[in-house]
C-alpha cells in the first residue's frame, strides 16, 4: 500500500472495488492472474445498492481479502481503489461460515464526510443492504443468515486480525521463496 493514509489503516482503509453499485453482475478479482473475472450475474431481481470491493492487505477466515461496503454518491468502476473510513459492519453467515462485510464511506465524497458512525447512516439504506443479502443468493438455493449490524470498532478489531492473517501469509510466502532459492544455489 503507497500513500499518505497507508499508515492509518485500519482507520483509513483501502477499498479495491470488483462491483459498482447498480450492477447485476458478481466480478471477482483473481489474486492468481491479477485480473477481474466475471463470477456470475446474480439470479435474484437485486442489484449492489452500494459499491462492493475488498480491501487490500487483509485476508479473512474464508481465505478471501476482507469485504467491504462503499457508501459513495456516485458508482466507481471496476479496479477502483478508494480510500475510506470503517464505520461499521454486517456479521453474516453463508455455505462459507463467518462472513463479516465492513461498512464504510469513500474519504473523497464531500457528501459522506459526516458520517463516522452506522447511527449517522439513514435507518432504510442499512434496512435496504441487510434485504440485498437476504435475498441476493436465494434463486441460487445458497442459504445467508444475516446477524446484524456491528459498530466501528468491532470492524476496526476485525480489519486487524485480518491484516495479521496477511502479514503472517507474506512472510511465510517470503520464507518459501528464500528456501527455493536457497535450495538452487542461487
Amino acid at each position: 500500500m503507497s500513500s499518505r493514509y497507508a499508515e492509518d489503516f485500519p482507520k483509513v482503509i483501502e477499498v479495491v472495488v470488483e462491483i459498482p453499485r447498480g450492477s447485476r453482475n458478481k466480478y471477482e478479482f483473481d489474486e492468481h492472474t491479477g485480473v477481474f473475472r466475471l463470477d456470475r450475474v446474480l439470479s435474484s431481481a437485486v442489484f449492489y445498492n452500494f459499491d462492493y470491493g475488498f480491501i487490500e492487505g487483509t485476508r479473512a477466515g474464508d481465505g478471501d481479502h476482507t469485504d467491504a461496503l462503499l457508501i459513495i454518491d456516485e458508482p466507481t468502476f471496476t479496479g477502483c481503489h478508494v480510500w475510506a473510513r470503517p464505520i461499521g459492519g454486517l456479521e453474516m453467515r453463508d455455505e462459507k461460515g463467518f462472513d463479516f462485510k465492513v461498512l464504510c464511506i469513500a474519504l473523497g465524497d464531500p457528501h459522506q464526510q459526516h458520517i463516522e458512525r452506522l447511527d449517522q447512516v439513514r435507518p432504510h439504506r442499512l434496512v435496504e443492504i441487510e434485504n440485498f443479502f437476504q435475498t441476493y443468493k436465494m434463486l441460487e438455493n445458497k442459504s445467508v443468515e444475516v446477524l446484524g449490524w456491528r459498530n466501528a470498532e468491532q470492524a476496526i478489531e476485525i480489519l486487524g486480525g485480518d491484516r495479521e492473517t496477511w502479514l503472517a501469509e507474506r512472510a511465510a510466502e517470503g520464507a518459501r521463496a528464500a528456501a527455493r532459492s536457497l535450495g538452487r544455489g542461487v
